[in-house]
């Protein structure tokens, strides 16, 4: 006799949709969480991450970027939530230049739906941005902003509405793969389960085999926030999500999505923090020099002083693609880790891969790029 047919350790943002994929499929689904869903301490803090369609990079993501567009519209009907706020989303760089045409080869090759804005398109319908002489940008009408604590709360109240089980404020100290299925430890209690997924984040390392823990690490990511001078400008309405990337500047952000705040973040500035659970919240004075610096030159409709700032622990892999499979062929610990930074606008498709497949319900294909057993070196 087990305890379940599949537990999720770690119910944050791929977890969270993984364990609401699987109460739809099995009526004996568990979740671990260490602290609560959607807690202050976790990759999915920070309001909102971004959602778009058009991107630059390996075309494979296009699949699950589309499952994860209709499972975002699902999750609202179903739980009535307001999760993905639809504003259209800005990629900024120099005509011509390597960001640029990152972005347009690979939209040409998912064939998303997109528009190239000159520069003259993009400053008389986005005047907020202080552009250089030769900027342009790639408009994509399906980006938009994602609440993550609404979606990562949302999906977890779903699943207990399908009769999934969580345990909160449980840690888990250990899982141990036996004859008769995995054995979660936590609190000087044990269960057993058929299979376990592994979706904790920033403290998977702690329950993964050797090979993994050497090509992954913990990383300190930080987000900022400002206030507008004219915050109608800033709305939804008006401003879409952006990435701007030229030469060594690079930030991305969001509307002001609470009608106050605009988010304006440094672009991968991730730096190793040994323990996540002492991540420094706190912005280096290099931090906040680079990121006002920034917001100076790129929008002179915000104050250029940081009124909030956080930081959160997240996993990295050596190549920066997530971890989405078996620890090994057979195993019934399933990992679905290690995103790197940019796993949020697909939780609900990776969730969705997860469960089916962790389950024995389906398996996918076009996936080897995120399958664990590729650093194996024997």
């Amino acid at each position: 006799m087990t305890d379940g047919k599949l537990a999720v350790i770690g119910l944050g943002s791929i977890g969270s949709m993984a364990l609401w994929q699987a109460s739809r499929l099995s009526d004996s689904v568990v979740g671990f969480e260490a602290a609560t869903p959607a807690h202050g301490r976790s990759a999915v803090g920070g309001d909102t991450r971004l959602f778009r369609m058009i991107y630059r990079g390996n075309p494979d993501y296009y699949p699950i970027l589309q499952r994860s567009q209709r499972l975002w519209a699902e999750l609202e009907a179903e739980t009535g939530q307001d999760i993905l706020t639809r504003c259209g989303g800005l990629s900024i760089g120099t005509a011509n230049g390597p960001y640029i045409n990152a972005v347009l080869e690979t939209t040409k090759a998912t064939g998303a739906e997109h528009q190239l804005l000159s520069h003259a398109e993009l400053a008389e319908r986005y005047p907020q941005h202080n552009l250089r002489p030769d900027d342009v940008a790639v408009y994509d009408p399906n980006a938009g902003a994602l609440r993550t604590d609404r979606a990562v709360t949302a999906a977890v109240a779903a699943a207990e509405a399908n009769g999934a089980t969580v345990h909160r404020n449980t840690p888990v100290d250990s899982i141990t793969e036996t004859n008769d299925g995995v054995v979660v430890t936590a609190g000087g209690r044990s269960w057993t389960f058929e299979n376990v997924i592994v979706a904790s984040g920033g403290w998977s390392r702690r329950l993964m085999p050797d090979y993994l823990k050497a090509a992954t690490e913990t990383k300190r990511i930080f987000l900022s926030w400002f206030v507008a001078n004219d915050a109608s400008q800033f709305t939804p309405e008006k401003f879409p999500i952006f990435i701007r990337i030229y030469e060594d500047r690079s930030m991305y952000g969001a509307p002001a999505v609470d009608g106050v705040t605009v988010k304006a973040t440094l672009d991968g500035r991730g730096k190793p923090t040994p323990d996540p659970d002492a991540v420094p919240r706190e912005l280096t004075t290099a931090e906040i020099e680079e990121t006002t610096d920034t917001v100076s030159e790129f929008f002179p409709g915000l104050i250029p002083n940081i009124v909030r700032s956080d930081a959160f622990p997240d996993l990295f892999t050596e190549d920066g693609q997530p971890l989405l499979g078996p620890f090994s062929e057979g195993s019934r610990i399933y990992c679905a880790t290690g995103f790197s930074g940019a796993g949020f606008k697909n939780a609900t498709g990776f969730g969705h891969i997860a469960a089916h497949e962790a389950l024995g319900k389906q398996t996918f294909d076009g996936l080897g790029f995120v399958r664990p057993e590729r650093f194996k070196t024997s």
